[in-house]
């Protein structure tokens, strides 16, 4: 039986799933940072996740014996499998998404990213036979209204910017259910893995493709600091994301990753001194959203929880 440094139950999911909106929180946050240090918003994440591979490829080596397990693909089609989370997850979305943003109005973007949950409940629901109560739509249209509010409203007119992002957020929504999918039969770090490597390597050549590739190899110092930090904060999200994805519903874990929002909100009043009022009530609502949707996966127990794996 493998060793787990968690349970594989519900319960430790929901935890997880609350660590990594807490990182994700603080990385929206620095990101913004970062992109400005290094001036290319492509270049900038080839980097980042080029440094979150690294990391994560560390751990697993070093943690060998202690709850840390990479699995070795059984056969083409798993390799495939995770080739296409890769590519779906690590790479194409990522490029899609700050090629929008440059052309994008920036409150129309992070709405449409946003809407990730949305997806991912109706994947999961047809794909993954995950089975949604009227609550659940209740809650994600609180998340879903109060990501509205914060973001200024929502237009139903979009621009091609904000097209590659709506098609970025796609593409992690089918990502999500073809991990989960994966991971009935290998482990959260495999996945990854697979998807910080295999998307570094499609990312780095994409740079070299579009003649971006100088701007990656003269990055000054101060660059590369910013790059190590985001870095290792995305190894931290993924480690964390897979292996709540591993143990608890898709649905569930996304819901409650929206909750990042807060931890954004937080950090921008204490280091911008942004004011929270006139944000305060849309908060209010997606915390409440996200709350409704832990009190209805707490509430089953701390039980363990097969994962649904494809067969083979």
């Amino acid at each position: 039986m493998r060793r787990t440094l968690l349970p594989r139950t519900r319960r430790a999911g929901l935890m997880l799933a609350l660590v990594t909106a807490v990182i994700s929180g603080i990385a929206i946050f620095l990101n913004a940072y970062g992109v400005k240090a290094i001036g290319n918003a492509t270049v900038y994440t080839t980097a980042k996740n080029a440094v979150a591979a690294a990391v994560l490829c560390g751990v697993a080596v070093g943690g060998r014996g202690r709850g840390v397990t990479v699995d070795r693909p059984r056969g083409p089609r798993q390799w495939w499998r995770l080739l296409a989370v890769g590519v779906i997850g690590g790479s194409v979305p990522f490029v899609l998404f700050f090629e929008g943003l440059a052309r994008a109005s920036s409150n129309q973007a992070a709405f449409l990213n946003k809407t990730l949950v949305l997806w991912v409940a109706v994947l999961a629901a047809a794909v993954l036979k995950e089975r949604l109560q009227v609550w659940h739509w209740i809650a994600i249209g609180l998340l879903l209204v109060g990501q509205a509010g914060l973001s200024g409203g929502f237009t139903a007119s979009m621009s091609s910017g904000e097209l590659m992002i709506l098609a970025a957020t796609l593409l992690w929504a089918v990502e999500v259910v073809v991990a989960k999918r994966l991971l009935g039969s290998l482990t959260s770090w495999t996945i990854g893995l697979a998807r910080m490597g295999f998307g570094s390597v499609v990312l780095i050549g994409w740079v070299l493709a579009t003649g971006s590739g100088r701007v990656l190899l003269t990055m000054d110092t101060s660059q590369w600091g910013w790059v190590l930090l985001t870095g290792v904060i995305l190894a931290g999200y993924v480690a964390t994301w897979f292996a709540a994805l591993a143990r608890a519903k898709a649905v569930d874990v996304t819901a409650v990753l929206v909750l990042a929002a807060l931890i954004t909100a937080a950090l921008n009043a204490v280091v911008h001194r942004a004011p929270l009022g006139p944000q305060l009530g849309w908060l209010l609502v997606v915390a409440a959203g996200g709350a409704l949707v832990w009190f209805l996966a707490w509430r089953r127990g701390p039980q363990e929880v097969p994962a649904a794996g494809w067969p083979g």
